[in-house]
């Protein structure tokens, strides 16, 4: 009996089954790399976004009147608290590589240092409060380019 045709179909039919998973092992982590960006894409955006409301929220906080300033401290930890940043900041620290974790905590610092002026009693647009705003403003624009890095989006190049 001649075995060589039946040696052909089964080496034939081997790489083509092998051709066949490594296609679709490729494909699968194609998918994962393609999820875990859009994962990533999702945290980011609802750490930014807190910070942003964060900031915005303490700022209205200590731009409006309060009977005291034990008042006006209470609300400015009260709309810090309440933004919702300390669950987007858990997500991220989950999911962000080192170097975006490093930048985010680092605005996150930043709006703390802001907070922490104003519950001291420091004015909107004072003295106090412009090198804290350049510090943030720093820090976030270092953040957003590590992870528009991360995300392989291109760099914007301004703030």
């Amino acid at each position: 009996m001649n075995w060589m045709p039946l040696l052909s179909t089964l080496t034939g039919a081997v790489i083509g089954i092998a051709a066949t998973l490594t296609a679709d092992r490729n494909r699968w982590r194609r998918e994962e790399r393609r999820h875990a960006r859009e994962e990533r894409r999702e945290v980011y955006t609802e750490y930014v976004s807190a910070l942003k409301a964060a900031g915005e929220e303490i700022r209205a906080v200590a731009l409006g009147d309060h009977m005291s300033e034990s008042s006006r401290a209470a609300a400015v930890r009260e709309a810090f608290r309440s933004s919702g940043l300390h669950t987007a900041s858990e997500r991220l620290w989950l999911m962000g590589p080192p170097q975006v974790v490093t930048a985010a905590n680092e605005a996150f610092h930043s709006l703390r240092r802001i907070r922490d002026a104003y519950v001291e009693g420091a004015a909107v647009q004072s003295a106090e409060d412009e090198p804290l705003i350049a510090q943030r403003r720093t820090a976030m624009a270092r953040m957003r380019d590590h992870m528009r890095e991360d995300l392989g989006v291109e760099p914007l190049g301004f703030e």
